[in-house]
């Protein structure tokens, strides 16, 4: 009975030790494949790592390259402003300099504006004075004060009153001269040589006596027709001054040219303000007229008249300077 039931004891535990292997065969298979799939997991894995990486360092690269693009292109405008700057320093520091040369130079103007002034009137001053001396132009002389005045006047510097009162006073006084008035005289002159030409010679003064008519009686004698033709061809009357009678025709032209000479010479005289030649002149033209023309003629007679009217004019006066101007310019200089 025991060995009966002992051998299906002994016969299963063989059979349990073969399933053992399997079981651990199948574990190692199983470990085996999960090792297996593990393994290729990784490797799948590592290799989309390295992907990712390499793609990443890529991009990277790319990004450093750009960012060195940028990095040089900063650079590149970085030194540019810097030129720029520089450029802009150095004329900033140019700017300034002139700056301070301009304000150096408008001080010496601002300083110096009333010596310029000064110098420019004292100019004018002498030019009036040499227009009074010279040439006795009184109109030159007020019109150079009036120039000077009105400078003076611009400037409205306190200081310039009392120039400017001393100019004042010469202007008084220069526009209290009596005026000539040259240019009409000149004129008046040229007149009178125009008309020489017309001025008949006391040599050719017509008869005031008319010829008698021609007796138409029957009953007049022969001598008596034969006086009465002679007292027609033959007249008698008295001349004063018998050179002019006698003055042949070529004589006659001089005459007239002495006369043109003469007059001219009055107006140059005229121009100088020479009096005493002025005069001289007319009167030698009046005295020619008296004693070698016709003073009968109305001409003539005018021409008497009008140069009697141009001896009485004063062309030559004592004009007055400009010493109080002068004056007060020299004190002004001394004084500054």
């Amino acid at each position: 009975m025991n060995n009966t039931s002992e051998s299906p004891a002994v016969q299963s535990a063989p059979s349990r030790f073969q399933a053992v292997p399997l079981v651990a065969l199948l574990i190692a298979s199983l470990a085996l494949a999960a090792a297996a799939w593990s393994w290729s997991d990784s490797r799948e894995r590592i290799r989309d790592l390295k992907t990712e990486l390499g793609r990443r360092l890529a991009e990277s690269g790319k990004e450093v390259s750009e960012t060195r693009l940028l990095a040089r292109n900063a650079d590149d405008a970085m030194r540019q402003v810097s030129e720029k700057v520089a450029r802009i320093d150095s004329q900033m520091v140019t700017s300034q300099q002139q700056q301070l040369a301009l304000e150096t130079l408008y001080k010496e103007l601002a300083q110096g504006r009333d010596q310029w002034a000064l110098a420019e009137i004292e100019q004018v001053l002498l030019t009036a004075a040499q227009q009074l001396q010279l040439a006795g132009n009184v109109k030159a002389a007020i019109i150079a004060l009036e120039g000077a005045d009105t400078r003076l006047q611009r400037l409205d510097k306190p200081q310039f009153t009392a120039l400017r009162r001393a100019i004042a006073t010469d202007l008084a006084t220069l526009r209290a001269v009596p005026s000539l008035d040259e240019v009409g005289a000149s004129v008046r002159i040229e007149a009178l040589v125009a008309r020489i030409s017309n001025w008949p010679l006391a040599s050719a003064q017509a008869s005031e006596t008319a010829p008698a008519p021609r007796a138409q009686k029957q009953n007049v004698s022969l001598g008596q027709e034969l006086w009465g033709e002679l007292t027609r061809i033959v007249q008698i009357r008295r001349v004063d001054r018998n050179e002019a009678v006698l003055l042949p025709p070529d004589q006659a032209y001089f005459l007239r040219e002495n006369l043109r000479l003469r007059l001219l010479s009055a107006r140059l005289a005229l121009q100088s303000q020479d009096q005493a030649a002025f005069r001289a002149d007319l009167n030698a033209v009046a005295d020619t007229l008296n004693r070698y023309f016709n003073t009968r003629d109305d001409g003539v007679v005018a021409a008497l008249k009008e140069i009697k009217r141009l001896s009485s004019l004063q062309i030559a006066s004592k004009l007055p300077g400009i010493d109080a101007s002068l004056a007060a310019l020299d004190a002004y200089k001394g004084n500054h």
